[in-house]
């Protein structure tokens, strides 16, 4: 089993196109954790509602503005927000860079968009953004992110899931007992990004990081690679570090890791509000991009 490396030739962000095109036919059936991030977010605005305590909720739940889910993908996040019977000011638009997930989107109006780019001039002054599983691909994930707060309306809010740096801690132990290279995907830390949100104008109402394992089933051997390939299965093993391990390298990594053969996720889940002192940004994504 390989994992995808950086090309010098394509960049990161077609790899990761690419990648989940080419499997999106088995990404619901095996994509758990996502799905279940998605139906965890929405379950949240059930219950916190579209306010901060004390306050009384708007009769729409949102201020006026457009909607999106940003890298939408197959369109969990928009399926839980309508089983959850959230009501939106409007349709939630989804935008994806990968057009073979789009034509599975029922959740709403599709956008083909990269956003390595920015956000489209049509989202500024948004009511709500939401994105699930999406920004650890992106080429500057905390800019991504101070970006997509800047562009809310006041009172509008984000609701994202994220995996982050906690995770593949079973990996890294591994790939440093074999004396080969960790080709896992480079996250972001939580810290950084609970920051970014802040230097992006928004108001946290609840937050929390969450660690999930992959676990064998208990009739199958003791091996991580039921994980790694769960992870390649649903386009998810394109990584920007190092070469692909050759055969060799694989067997040492496998045989030095840690005893049961699981690999954990750690998420963070942020549900946050723009202030509503503070008007978007005008303009297109910042200058470092």
């Amino acid at each position: 089993m390989t994992l995808s490396p950086l090309s010098e030739k394509v960049p990161f962000s077609q790899q990761v196109r690419q990648a989940f095109g080419s499997r999106v036919a088995a990404y619901e059936p095996q994509a758990r954790l996502q799905k279940g991030m998605a139906w965890r977010l929405a379950g949240w605005v059930q219950h916190n509602g579209w306010r901060h305590p004390g306050e009384q909720p708007h009769p729409l739940g949102l201020p006026a503005g457009p909607c999106a889910d940003l890298g939408a993908g197959t369109g969990l996040v928009g399926r839980a927000l309508e089983a959850w019977r959230i009501p939106l000011a409007g349709p939630l638009q989804q935008l994806d860079l990968c057009p073979e997930a789009l034509a599975r989107n029922g959740s709403g109006p599709t956008l083909p968009w990269d956003l390595n780019q920015g956000l489209p001039p049509q989202l500024q002054g948004a009511a709500l953004l939401t994105s699930s599983f999406a920004l650890q691909w992106l080429d500057a994930p905390t800019e991504a992110l101070v970006h997509w707060g800047e562009q809310l309306a006041p009172g509008g809010w984000l609701l994202l899931a994220v995996p982050t740096a906690g995770s593949f801690p079973q990996w890294r132990q591994a790939a440093q007992r074999a004396g080969v290279a960790c080709s896992a995907l480079e996250l972001p830390l939580a810290e950084d990004l609970l920051q970014a949100a802040a230097q992006g104008g928004l108001e946290t109402v609840r937050s929390q990081v969450l660690t999930f394992s992959h676990q064998r089933p208990a009739s199958a051997p003791s091996s991580p690679l039921g994980a790694l390939r769960a992870i390649q299965a649903i386009g998810a093993g394109t990584s920007r570090r190092h070469a692909p391990l050759p055969p060799g390298a694989w067997r040492r990594l496998l045989t030095a890791w840690p005893q049961g053969g699981q690999l954990s996720w750690e998420v963070l889940l942020l549900l946050a509000r723009r202030h509503k002192g503070r008007a978007p940004t005008p303009g297109g994504p910042p200058c470092s991009w």
